[in-house]
């Protein structure tokens, strides 16, 4: 919603004020639509090229997550420091072994089962059970600390991974005003061949051409780059899942009673989606 009010006040500024001013829309209307081919076109041509596939997909994608928001809420956080609870207390109560038919087969998995939006999540289904997969093999014996480093790693890596979407969309973002001066070239090149023509279809033909130049500052700091600039905040935030699952085990390995593991895990979680200390404790009694 926020993404479609800011979109629109860019929108209503520019064109408003240029309006308000006693521009004419129409040079822009007519012109706009080819501008717009060779500016877009040529950014994502580029961005073809200097991204794979997958990489591209996922920066097109980022424009729709922008317009979304964040994929994790306030009860998701909830649910995931439940079913980290909930493996940690078989874990306690019936060892280790007991983790290995959640661990080894996660969709068969009952406690997997009752979180279905967080066991959809390849991601955070591997960054829970690889942990726990390795606590089972080492039958308890296992260095805490090193399994914080492991996961550590295993965190950077896809926040490394995550990040290029923005970054490719930043790519492109950076490219338009130059991209915007090649159409404005291309424009003047086609009035140089109407030089013959009177002054006021000249005048047309350049305006045309000046709207290219606009285009392409336009679309890219007024569309492109504040998306790519919002969908890192996403993928920033989207991330402290990762560190809730982390935190909880690592406290949990090094012996910590439960309080400190729900308060090291409530600690990584941004103010607006925290759960509260009774809430998640009246969830795990029991578990």
């Amino acid at each position: 919603m926020f993404a479609f009010i800011g979109l629109a006040i860019v929108f209503g500024a520019v064109l408003g004020g240029y309006v308000l001013a006693g521009g004419k829309m129409a040079p822009i209307v007519k012109a706009a639509p080819f501008e717009f081919i060779i500016i877009a076109g040529a950014a994502i041509g580029a961005a073809l090229v200097a991204n794979s596939l997958p990489v591209f997909k996922a920066a097109l994608g980022g424009i729709g997550k922008c317009i979304s928001g964040p994929k994790w809420a306030r009860q998701d956080y909830l649910n995931l420091m439940v079913l980290v609870g909930k493996l940690l207390g078989v874990m306690k109560k019936e060892g280790v072994v007991a983790l290995e038919t959640h661990v080894e087969n996660p969709d068969l998995s009952s406690i997997f089962g009752e979180f279905p939006k967080l066991a959809k999540d390849h991601t955070v289904v591997q960054m829970i059970c690889d942990p726990l997969r390795l606590a089972v093999i080492s039958q308890g014996n296992l260095d805490a600390d090193m399994v914080e480093d492991i996961m550590n790693a295993a965190i950077k890596l896809h926040h490394h991974d995550e990040m290029r979407a923005p970054a490719a969309l930043n790519t492109m973002a950076g490219s338009m005003p130059a991209l915007g001066i090649v159409a404005c070239v291309l424009g003047v090149v086609k009035t140089m061949g109407a030089i013959d023509q009177p002054p006021a279809v000249l005048g047309a033909l350049i305006g045309a051409a000046l709207v290219g130049t606009m285009l392409g500052v336009f679309l890219s700091y007024g569309i492109f780059e504040p998306f790519a600039g919002r969908l890192a905040q996403i993928i920033d935030e989207e991330g402290q899942v990762y560190k809730v699952i982390q935190n909880m085990i690592v406290t949990n390995l090094k012996g910590q009673p439960q309080p400190v593991v729900i308060e090291a895990a409530r600690a990584c979680i941004s103010h607006h989606n925290q759960p509260s200390f009774s809430e998640v404790f009246d969830s795990l009694r029991g578990a």
